[in-house]
């Protein structure tokens, strides 16, 4: 099943963000091979595609996981939560309706 994992990061983090991100993308990527990943993404905290220093306010992820824990446990692994930028995650089943 489809779960969006939707982050928030703790305000002030933007350099912990940037030091973090290979490690985070690299384990989307791991999803996207094995062709589990939807989408993914950061949210800019401001309305821009590229906020500079205002940074980001939290990611979007909608990938497939074989249930809600397990999607819990592999949000929980985040190197963004390693390194203190995610303050709060919510995980919710999801189902994908378009594009088809």
């Amino acid at each position: 099943m489809l779960y969006a994992i939707i982050a928030e990061d703790r305000p002030g983090t933007l350099e912990q963000r940037l030091a973090a991100r290979p490690e985070h993308v690299a384990r989307l990527q791991t999803l996207q091979a094995e062709a589990r990943l939807i989408l993914a993404g950061p949210c800019p905290a401001i309305d821009s595609p590229d906020p500079g220093p205002a940074g980001f306010s939290g990611s979007l992820i909608v990938a497939e996981f074989a249930s809600l824990a397990a999607a819990k446990t592999w949000a929980d692994a985040d190197p963004y939560i390693a390194a203190g930028v995610y303050e709060r995650i919510t995980i919710k089943p999801f189902k994908k309706v378009l594009p088809t």
